[in-house]
């Protein structure tokens, strides 16, 4: 296993974000589930920026010298170093705020904002990277008041060329209910409460892109509503959500991470009318948050890591007879329960091979009081690919093999990766639940080469979102997929790391597009970025 240091930056970086959970006493559901945070180059310089989402102090809270709080927009300045420009570019908004999603959802290449909260949701427009309007009234996807929002995807669903956009609403959620159900911790009072018989389950929102600034709200009409025949309420009480290809037709899929419930997969019957495979399709979960999707191993096997509330990685394997192994034991990667939220696939250590990363925290912080065996505070996990050919296995990565900050106790929530700095190895930064971000500098492999790859898209939507990446190195090819959306509430940079291992060139670069077509860009540069336009390769 390689030695690779994540090194704690926050503090040099200028990133002074403390998120908010509103907590004031009464154990209210959402305090416990923290918020997401989103990577993206909002004023096209090529620097990956940082958006932080937050909550704020419920209305009946608020009270003379209590003021609310915002979310925080972090530009990257390019040298090291962020500062927040959000009251500056409008998004200094204060809100319920969960999950957020980003894309250039009306093509004019400046890629936008989606917020998602326990109420209405909110889309800021980018103004050719001037500032952020607030458009979500004529836009129609404020949702409801009475929803709870989280995990949110731009996806192009119908392949129109437009970005769509799906939303998963976890539970119908009042304050009264809240209260309701919050559980006795023995000795201590109220806990948080998990999502009782109180809080139905409720169904995402499908919104379908107009092309002219609107949306139309489908969901049920394309079949993403499931109703329990028993009790008659919605079977979803969805937190986050993976679009993959799992049957490479050409229509991206759903995969959706249910907490208490199985979680679901939608197949794209085409132009975005959907039916659900089953429980047999897809491993069910009693606690399912995070998620990621992604080819690796030989010949593109589907793996989807799901994080949930147990001792192991979910898993669900839609190719049959082959599967991923996920190693066990060992500090980090085993013993007493976890709760894990965010998750995603990345290759830390440019080995050309997809790891896994992992964030923890639990709910209640008196926890430790009742289980002695369990932490409020709990450090990541990092599952090494060690595969081969022949199989798939993933071997938990200790603090000697990976540095000490990575490990350090958090309440760990969303988290996303990036190369903030140019250097080609991917970075990490994790939210808290109540706290401040952790942001890790990845020092890499010396002797590992790489290369990074943008699309543009220009039949398709510009941000190329759902296109397949193949880079032919060696005898092997390496799959990628632009794919913003992953983790838990929150969203990773949309330019692919290749890592290339110790080769020193690439024999090819293929790209299909989202719309079915096929371009070749040849021999690209090894250690640098090159940008993709499509209709400028030649036609494979």
């Amino acid at each position: 296993m390689p030695e690779v240091a994540f090194v704690d930056v926050t503090e040099r970086s200028g990133i002074r974000f403390t998120h908010n959970n509103g907590a004031a006493g009464d154990d209210l559901l959402p305090e416990s589930m923290g918020s997401g945070v989103a990577v993206l180059d909002f004023d096209g310089d090529g620097d990956q920026d940082l958006f932080f989402v937050n909550s704020t102090y419920w209305p009946w809270e608020l009270r003379e010298g209590l003021e609310a709080t915002t979310a925080a927009l972090y530009r990257n300045r390019g040298d090291g170093v962020f500062e927040d420009v959000a009251a500056e570019f409008g998004l200094d908004v204060s809100l319920f705020g969960m999950g957020v999603a980003v894309g250039d959802y009306d093509n004019d290449g400046w890629v936008d904002l989606y917020v998602s909260a326990v109420g209405e949701d909110r889309l800021f427009r980018n103004v050719e990277g001037t500032g952020f309007v607030d458009v979500t009234a004529e836009a129609g996807v404020a949702g409801a008041e009475n929803e709870w929002s989280a995990s949110a995807a731009w996806v192009d669903l119908d392949n129109d060329g437009l970005l769509d956009l799906f939303v998963c609403n976890y539970v119908r959620w009042a304050r009264e209910l809240g209260i309701e159900t919050a559980f006795k911790l023995a000795g201590l009072g109220h806990g948080y409460g998990g999502p009782q018989v109180n809080f139905t389950g409720t169904v995402p929102y499908l919104y379908l892109n107009n092309g002219d600034g609107t949306f139309r709200e489908m969901a049920r009409e394309r079949g993403l509503e499931l109703v329990d025949e028993l009790t008659g309420y919605p079977k979803s009480r969805s937190l986050a959500v993976a679009p993959i290809d799992i049957d490479e037709d050409g229509w991206l899929d759903l995969v959706v991470a249910n907490h208490e419930m199985e979680n679901h997969v939608f197949r794209n019957l085409g132009d975005a009318r959907f039916e659900e495979l089953g429980a047999n399709y897809a491993e069910a979960s009693g606690g399912s948050a995070g998620i990621d999707a992604a080819r690796v191993g030989r010949e593109g096997l589907l793996g989807v890591a799901v994080g949930s509330f147990a001792n192991e990685l979910g898993q669900a394997y839609p190719d049959s007879g082959d599967s991923l192994l996920f190693g066990e034991g060992g500090g980090n990667g085993g013993g007493s329960a976890l709760q894990r939220f965010g998750m995603f696939f990345f290759d830390y250590d440019l080995d050309g091979r997809l790891d896994i990363l992992a964030v923890n925290g639990y709910l209640e912080k008196e926890i430790n009081r009742i289980d002695t065996d369990v932490e409020f505070r709990r450090s990541a996990q990092l599952f090494w690919n060690a595969g081969n050919r022949f199989e798939q296995r993933f071997l938990v990565a200790e603090e000697r093999q990976a540095g000490s900050d990575l490990f350090r106790p958090v309440i760990g929530r969303g988290a996303a990766f990036a190369d903030f700095d140019g250097t080609g190895s991917l970075d990490v930064v994790i939210t808290q639940n109540g706290g401040a971000p952790v942001l890790l500098r990845n020092k890499g492999v010396v002797d590992r080469s790489w290369i990074r790859i943008r699309l543009v898209g220009t039949k398709v939507n510009r941000d190329a979102i759902g296109a397949q990446v193949e880079v032919r190195v060696g005898h092997r090819t390496l799959l990628g997929r632009v794919m913003p959306t992953r983790s838990y509430l929150s969203q990773s940079e949309l330019p692919l790391t290749f890592g290339l291992g110790r080769a020193w060139r690439v024999r090819e670069v293929i790209v299909l597009w989202p719309d079915g077509s096929r371009e070749s860009f040849g021999a690209l540069p090894i250690g640098e970025e090159s940008v993709l336009v499509q209709g400028q390769g030649e036609a494979s």
